[in-house]
């Protein structure tokens, strides 16, 4: 099956009060263990490429190869959408030019006036392609490669501006923040969520910074019009963990263990069961 754009998976998630999982790809194993979850869980799902993994792996041109490779030789069947996550303007551009179906233009740092006047443009470009646009009010909090955000709550009425836009889906900052949440983390604010959806109705909406929120404000932003929850974080936090037990076990002095086909696989199977399990969790499992 080709690469989609997100736009319709994500409209049948909003009616049908589920979300789909944006897992953040690195590599090929990263990859082929998301595609691979999804094709067994029968799960929508939409890949997630930042600058700096897209720059890692070789280019945007090497990121859709690797891509459409693996859906085409694994027989990957499930809708797939590979999306760049939190896009300069420039490189929203680059992205439509290399093949991806779906772009996210992080504008929240702009003032409002220049948010609307750069997404109105990309809006355009993309559409004219078939791509799917993400759009960004309120920063969200934390680091994600170089992108820094204070965990702001966005404006209702300027969601409302940049929707109208015609954007396909809308991020809106509600005090979630990238990476892990630390303990006096105050939780996300229903009460802005609830005005957003007020706002802009139907419009699939975005929670960015997934790791670390608890399995009951998930649920509850779903039933408020979140279709669309954003995973990095824990990936990496499994795909660690699991490369750390290999080696600290010794695995890797054990006849060929230093192979990285072996070296990698207990980090490849970890994120497998973290795939899966935040797909149970977003209630995508069935929905392809």
């Amino acid at each position: 099956m080709a690469l989609v754009s997100a736009t319709e998976m994500l409209q049948k998630a909003e009616a049908g009060h589920y979300a789909v999982g944006q897992f953040n790809i690195n590599n090929l194993e990263w990859t082929k263990a998301i595609l691979e979850t999804a094709q067994e869980c029968n799960s929508p799902v939409i890949l997630g490429v930042s600058e700096g993994a897209g720059k890692y792996m070789g280019g945007y041109d090497v990121v859709v190869g690797m891509v459409n490779g693996l859906i085409k030789d694994q027989n990957i069947t499930v809708p797939v959408a590979l999306h760049l996550d939190h896009g300069s303007y420039e490189h929203c551009y680059k992205c439509i030019e290399a093949g991806f179906p779906s772009i996210m233009f992080d504008g929240s740092h702009y003032s409002i006036e220049e948010n609307v006047e750069k997404t109105t443009e990309i809006v355009k470009a993309a559409h004219a392609k078939g791509v799917s646009v993400e759009a960004e009010v309120g920063s969200i909090g934390g680091e994600e490669d170089g992108v820094v955000g204070m965990g702001e709550c966005a404006d209702p009425k300027e969601c409302k501006r940049i929707a109208d836009l015609g954007v396909d889906f809308l991020a809106a900052g509600i005090g979630n923040i990238h990476g892990k949440y630390p303990a006096n983390w105050a939780g996300l604010q229903f009460d802005v969520l609830a005005a957003v959806q007020g706002e802009t109705g139907t419009l699939p909406l975005v929670l960015h910074g997934g790791t670390g929120i608890p399995d009951d404000m998930i649920k509850k932003a779903i039933s408020l019009g979140v279709a669309k929850i954003n995973v990095n974080t824990e990936c990496q936090l499994v795909f660690a963990e699991a490369t750390r037990k290999y080696i600290e076990d010794g695995k890797d002095l054990e006849g060929k263990g230093f192979d990285p086909r072996k070296l990698l696989a207990p980090g490849y199977q970890a994120i497998k069961a973290k795939v899966k399990e935040k797909m149970e969790l977003f209630g995508s499992v069935g929905k392809a």
